[in-house]
């Protein structure tokens, strides 16, 4: 990619001699995930020093739109600059990999959207060159504090022995032949388009919830349009069911499906242990349900009733609602926290980006074949 100038678009007051210098941010990428990547940097109070998007002139527009000090004419520029200490990868998949990869090369840390890369073998890559940087994958559905209340009671023993897992992610935004979207066509977005997208999320909530990894996986997924507004003979899956089997012994399935209608975005995972059951949905993340055989109940986000790793993401006052953005806002804070020195826990890394290119590679390899697959 060539080399340009880049463009002020709007100022910054310098940082005070007696306030530490602020973390650098430089976003690739001008679309949705980008804004929502520019609102967490900017409630980490970091500086949003400049956006690389597809040309020059969509990098103006990005400039514009996200509050930053610059645009700049390609990514090469951008990493280039000494005043950007991390960089942000919000591009469509394909692009994940050398777009991060040169980033690392440069010195930076990164923050790199999921999935990490396209293929096992450029996620590995990913993975050994980000050594000695900081380097992150935003599961951030990981950030709700019931998400870690749930956890806690899981490591703490309270829910017993995992016994089953049961799961879904369903959208309903690309239910018509006349919804479209560079994701459906796997030059763009990859191999897999439902489970690499959100089956991902599914996945990795399962394991961080219950501290036990996916061991084999059997799969049936299904395109129930061939054919979009701009894209024809589209083979990369509408929906995904998965059935699994756990390294400690636990069962379950998960669906995944872009074309549920109704649901927008409903990630609900239900774990049964052998003592009590855990049930969070991401579309009601102001409660927990534990299920008992006598006295289930309703735990709220009230920061005096949860775990303390839970207790911390507690943004407002219980009954004062937070969301998808504030749990956004919690993974780049504690990825922040991370460069400047920190160990915060959870922390989804470029090794956990890793482990869901896996599990998707073996989620398609196992739907193709028929057979089950181990991971």
């Amino acid at each position: 990619m060539g080399r340009g100038r880049s463009r002020a678009v709007n100022t910054e007051a310098a940082d005070s001699p007696a306030r530490p210098k602020r973390l650098g941010v430089g976003i690739v990428g001008g679309g949705f995930m980008a804004t929502v990547h520019s609102r967490a940097a900017r409630a980490a109070r970091a500086r949003l020093v400049g956006v690389a998007g597809s040309s020059p002139e969509r990098s103006v527009a990005a400039a514009v739109e996200l509050g930053t000090d610059r645009a700049y004419d390609s990514i090469d520029e951008l990493i280039a600059d000494p005043a950007v200490d991390v960089v942000h990868v919000t591009t469509p998949n394909a692009l994940h990999a050398s777009q991060a990869l040169a980033a690392l090369a440069a010195g930076k840390h990164v923050v790199c959207e999921k999935p990490l890369a396209t293929t096992v073998e450029d996620a590995e890559r990913l993975v050994d060159a980000s050594v000695g940087r900081v380097a992150t994958v935003p599961f951030v559905y990981r950030f709700h504090p019931l998400v870690r209340d749930a956890r806690a009671r899981v490591a703490g023993g309270e829910t017993g022995r995992v016994l089953t897992v049961q799961g879904s992610y369903l959208q309903d935004w690309l239910l018509s032949a006349d919804d479209d979207n560079w994701r459906v066509d796997p030059a763009a977005g990859g191999r897999s388009r439902a489970f690499a997208d959100i089956g991902s999320h599914l996945v990795d909530l399962v394991e961080f919830v219950t501290g036990d990894r996916v061991a084999r996986v059997a799969a049936s997924k299904r395109t129930f349009l061939a054919a979009r507004a701009q894209h024809d003979r589209i083979e990369t899956e509408d929906a995904v069911s998965v059935a699994l089997e756990t390294e400690g012994g636990a069962i379950g399935t998960v669906l995944v499906s872009q074309l549920a209608p109704g649901r927008k975005n409903r990630l609900h995972v239900e774990i049964a242990g052998a003592q009590e059951s855990l049930a969070f949905d991401q579309e009601q993340p102001e409660t927990l349900w534990v299920g008992r055989r006598s006295g289930s109940l309703l735990v709220p986000r009230d920061a005096d009733q949860l775990a303390p790793d839970a207790a911390r993401l507690v943004m407002t006052p219980a009954g004062h609602p937070q969301g998808y953005q504030d749990a956004f806002n919690a993974f780049v804070a504690d990825t922040y926290a991370a460069i400047a020195g920190g160990s915060p826990d959870g922390l989804p890394r470029f090794e956990d980006g890793l482990r869901a290119v896996r599990v998707t590679e073996a989620v398609i390899a196992a739907a193709e074949s028929g057979s089950w697959k181990d991971i």
